[in-house]
This record gives C-alpha cells, structure tokens and sequence, in this order.
C-alpha cells in the first residue's frame, strides 16, 4: 500500500499524469525519486518525527517530497503558494522545518526567506537555484534509489488558520507503523467511493489543500493513477474527464457552480460516461446547485464533511442527499452530539455546536490552549461549526461560530485581514467576515470605522486592500470595504460582529452557503 510495492508489481504504470502537458509519471519513476529523497533527509540528520516545509504549485515532482518523507517517518508540512513572506516564515519557523523546499513559481517569496529561516539547513529550490539554495535534482542524484534502512509511516502537518491569531498546525500523532501500513482513508476511497487499483482519479485542486493532499496520496497507495490539474478550469475539467477517461474525481461546490455556467453545446462537448464517482466537500453545496448535477451527471456525486483535524467524518450518497436535501451526510467516524452554549446536548432539530464523541484525537502545535478549547468536558472534540440532526441523524449546517469564511472551499478567518488592517493610520476600528457570493459562496468583506469620517471612499477602500495585500495572501483581503461612523461594541469591547454580518445575509435561511 505504497508507491514501492506497486513499483515492483507495474512498473511502467502511470503513479500520475500532470494534465495540461501530458507529463508522466510511473510508479517505478516515483519510487525511484521518493528514496532519493528519503535518503537525502535522513543524510541531513532527519530521523523520526522531524519535519519539512514544501513550497510549491502543483509541481511535477511534488508527490516525491511528500512520500520521501512519509516514507522516513517525517511530518511534511505543504504550504499555500499563494501566501506572503511573513506568513511563510511564520509557518517555517511553527512547524520547526529543516528542510524548505521551492520553486522558480515560488522565487520570490523563497528569496525573501533566505535568511528568515533559523531552524532551516537545507534549502532547495526545483529547476534552477537562486543565491542561497541547492538545486533540487542535482543534490538528488548523488543518492542511491535504495529506501533507507528505517522506513516508517509519516504524515502531514497541515495549517488551518485559528479564530485569532496565526494559523496552527494541525498535528495527527505518528503510528509508528511500517511504511505501507493500511490508513482510514484508504478505506474510505475504496469503500465509499469506490476506488481501484485502475481507478483513474482527476484531482482539480491545490496540492497543498488537505483533501487533493491526502486523496492523491491514497490513489497511489491503491497502485491507481492520479491526473493533476495546475488549476481548475471547467471545460478544460470536462476535457480531461474524455481525455484520461477519468473514473473519479473531486470538487467543491464553487466549481460545480463554475461548470453549470457553461453553454449547453459546452457541457454536452465531452463524453463524461467513464465517471463512476464524484465527491465534493469542504463547503455546503447549495441545494439547486446540487440538484442540477445530480440531474446532469446522475447520482454518481458523493459529499463529505469534515476537517483537516479529523476528527469525524460525515457521509452521504446521491440517494440520500436527494431524501434529505441540504444535509451534509450522517457521521461515519465518530458520533455527532450538537451542544449548547452552556454545555447541553441539544434534542433533534435544534441548532448547536458540532461535536464529534468517540472521533481520532488531534492536537494544534505548539497551542495547548487552542487543543484544549476544541474539546469539551466530555472529551468531544469540534471544529466550530454550528448545526443540528433530523430525525434520521443527517446533519444540516446553518452556520460557522468562529466566523470562519469559506470562498471557493477555501478556509480564511477573518482575524488575519483584521489583525493587518487594524494597524493602518486611517483606521480606527475593523470587522471582517464574509458575505454572499453567487459564485464562490462567501467573499471576503470589510466594514471599517475610519479615525477620519470624511476620508472614506473610494481612494481610502483600495489604499486599504492593497495595505492588506502587501501582508496576507489576496484571497485572505477584502474585495470589497464598507465604512461606518462606529462599529458596534459593547462596553467591554467585544464586537457585535453578527449585528453587522446580518446587514448582507438578510433574507437567507442560513449563513452558510
């Protein structure tokens, strides 16, 4: 149940395929590039639970650092490409990486890092080296394609931003286990999904989101083929699905809005009759979106919520969803308890708190605190998230507590865009939260109070956005900013954020989307 194996049984098998240039990748090839890699760690003094950072687009060779270290034992920690110097070095520095690795995409950003990394010792750099990295291939051949004498099962170390303050790694305990050993996921690929070693798995999304991460990683621990996409686009999606003769594939709801946006002659342009299975998760779907792919493509589509902690997992098929229209599934691993403020199970049909009972324990690195409030009395553990059961057991979400923004199925918390504008002069005072988009579910939206009533407008609007841009990633800043004479507080100075996010979802049944 790793690249190694199926190296030795299908060599020449595609492990992947990157989409718009036809680039393959085998299995033996992979093998091949993960031990060198493998070797390399543990040459630079990497054993058993150490960690590296990985920096890149959707690279050819980003799957052979990712298993180099699972197969050592090490965390790998993939990282958004998009996101600015200072919230790469915080990440770096957080995850305690030895190892940081880029590319000529990531050029800029990996030169401001230099010298920004204290715990780094090895910096690499893919395709051509800048001052103050090796170049990646070279380095690489002067190892042998052996696997190192020790191989053990590594893991991810994902960063999902808090509620304040900086993103926290999100950090699953290591098992020890001998490489290859059986995961839950692989389970749940073939099992729910209906996964195989020929399944040929069309992967849409950054490689450094947790679901595409861990998806892909499962394809090649069943011996089937991957074709990765540099970005989403949604003919060029349907053009892959005729080309590869795609099996399975997943989304979120931000590209089935996308896909359905195209003309009739556009949609009915390829043969779609290869797909066996969809899955889509990381937002709530909207349910006419849903129900126009259900009627397109059948009930092939399957959904998922959970979280990069994984601490739950909850399931639906197309029947099921169609029975119970808006839920996001009934729990598989763990059990849902939906609490109240105070601590009280909630009866069915009344909205709470998402807690999983009985769910995988997770830590936050280095935030016993942040660990600590994700759990109740109980030891139930949540993600945030507000919702209630039917009486069938489907869970429904009607909205998230911390505020959190999902745009595209992209994860922003509000508290960075608040904590960067906030120390702009012309600011007096800031709310971030999301607001309704057609197309992505949520945009990012700013209501600032200006320390000048009379300089709002316009000009003060992109002053402060590209203010913001110059600190965070441009989809954590607002795309749009509203100035009010005084935000609401109370006379603590807690912010009535709802008060002011209720002013944009008026109308809406939930403020989920």
């Amino acid at each position: 149940m790793y690249p190694g194996a199926h190296a030795e049984k299908n060599p020449e098998k595609p492990a992947y395929i990157q989409a718009a240039t036809g680039e393959v990748v085998t299995y033996k090839t992979l093998d091949d590039r993960s031990n060198r890699f493998a070797q390399l760690l543990r040459d630079r003094g990497l054993k058993f639970g150490d960690h590296i950072a990985i920096f890149l687009e959707n690279h050819p060779r980003y799957w052979e650092l990712c298993w180099g270290a699972q197969r050592s034992g090490l965390y790998y920690t993939a990282t958004n490409y998009h996101l600015q110097a200072p919230e790469v070095e915080y990440i770096v520095d957080d995850c305690e990486a030895q190892v940081f690795v880029a590319s000529p995409h990531t050029r800029a950003v990996a030169a401001e890092m230099r010298d920004r990394m204290p715990r780094v010792h090895t910096r690499l750099m893919l395709d051509d080296a800048i001052d103050g990295y090796e170049l990646y291939e070279d380095v690489l051949s002067g190892y042998p394609a052996e696997p190192v004498s020790d191989q053990l099962e590594g893991s991810d170390m994902l960063y999902s931003s808090g509620t304040t303050g900086r993103p926290k790694g999100i950090k699953p305990a290591l098992t020890g286990q001998p490489v290859g050993a059986p995961n839950a996921l692989g389970g749940l690929t073939s099992g729910l999904f209906g996964f195989t070693e020929d399944s040929i798995y069309l992967s849409p999304a950054p490689n450094y989101h947790s679901a595409p991460l861990r998806f892909n990683m499962a394809v090649h621990r069943l011996g089937a083929t991957s074709v990765i996409m540099e970005r989403f686009d949604p003919l060029e999606f349907l053009e892959y699905i005729e080309k590869y003769k795609v099996t399975n594939t997943q989304v979120v709801p931000t590209m089935f809005v996308r896909l359905l946006k195209l003309s009739e002659e556009e949609r009915n342009r390829y043969d779609l009759s290869t797909l066996t299975s969809v899955v889509h998760a990381a937002a709530p779907c909207p349910v006419p979106v849903k129900e126009q792919m259900i009627e397109w493509w059948g009930p092939i589509i399957h959904e998922y919520y959970a979280g990069t902690e994984g601490n739950g997992f909850v399931y639906c098929n197309s029947d099921d969803w169609m029975n119970h229209k808006g839920t996001v599934g009934r729990a598989i691993l763990g059990t849902i308890r939906i609490v109240d403020d105070d601590g009280n199970e909630l009866p069915t049909g009344e909205p709470g708190t998402i807690y999983f009972e009985g769910g995988p324990q997770f830590e936050y690195h280095n935030d016993p605190e942040k660990t600590q409030s994700s759990r109740n009395d109980k030891g139930w553990s949540t993600l945030g998230d507000v919702g209630y059961l039917d009486d069938d057991g489907f869970l429904y979400l009607t909205d998230r507590k911390a505020y959190m923004i999902i745009s595209g199925g992209v994860n922003i918390y509000p508290q960075e865009a608040e904590n960067v504008l906030i120390t702009h002069p012309k600011v007096a005072d800031v709310a971030v939260f999301g607001v309704p988009n057609d197309e992505f579910g949520e945009e990012v939206k700013a209501v600032v109070q200006p320390a000048d009533l009379s300089a709002a407008g316009p000009d003060l609007e992109r002053e402060l956005i590209a203010f913001c841009r110059q600190e965070l990633a441009h989809y954590k800043c607002p795309r749009t900013i509203d100035f009010d004479p005084e935000l609401p507080r109370l006379p603590t100075g807690k912010l009535y954020k709802g008060v002011l996010r209720d002013r944009y979802w008026e109308g809406r049944q939930t403020r989920v989307i």
